[in-house]
């Protein structure tokens, strides 16, 4: 959902962090700070059907993660948060919004069945899956370690950068865990 007024907060006191830059010629950064829930919304999904395997899934997010790098080339360090449990706050607009998405989902199901084709036999990803606490969330909060190690080892570009990785067990949403590591930094 993002903060409020963020964007242009940032965008005004900061007027040159938002501009087009060409390929061939990126300035250097210091810090590079993701916030995953978008990424990990934005793989999670196939273009082409409704089914992705949670193999390839991991692949889309580590891949994207590894071009973002390669492109920026932080040179001190590199911040993925993913949303941990939420303010208490927004934990209604959460859940009002994953019963929403688990209601279309059941009626584009029984749409499919009543034009007479065949919904898939495994069950479509559910994207409320991507929730603090799920098994779904662990499994890539421990396939992202895993990543992150191995680029260490294997990518010297990696190695000379503080990676900070707030996982989904740490309370807050992603932004929030940013703008909190960055006024303690």
């Amino acid at each position: 959902m993002g903060i409020p007024k963020f964007y242009r907060w940032l965008s005004e006191r900061y007027p040159t962090c938002s501009q087009l830059i060409s390929f061939t010629h990126i300035p250097e950064f210091d810090n590079l700070y993701l916030d995953m829930n978008g990424i990990i919304h934005k793989w999670s999904h196939n273009e082409h059907s409704l089914q992705i395997s949670e193999a390839r899934m991991f692949i889309n997010i580590f891949s994207y993660i590894e071009h973002l790098f390669e492109k920026i080339k932080p040179k001190k360090l590199f911040f993925l948060a993913i949303d941990g449990v939420a303010p208490r706050a927004k934990m209604n607009q959460q859940r009002r919004r994953r019963f929403r998405t688990a209601k279309n989902a059941e009626k584009a199901r029984r749409k499919m069945i009543l034009k007479g084709e065949d919904p898939p036999a495994e069950a479509p990803f559910d994207s409320n899956c991507i929730t603090p606490g799920t098994e779904f969330m662990a499994k890539l909060s421990n396939h992202l370690r895993y990543f992150i190690n191995k680029k260490i080892t294997d990518d010297a570009s990696w190695r000379g950068v503080v990676i900070v990785l707030s996982g989904h067990e740490t309370p807050g949403e992603g932004e929030h865990k940013i703008m909190e590591y960055i006024r303690h930094a």
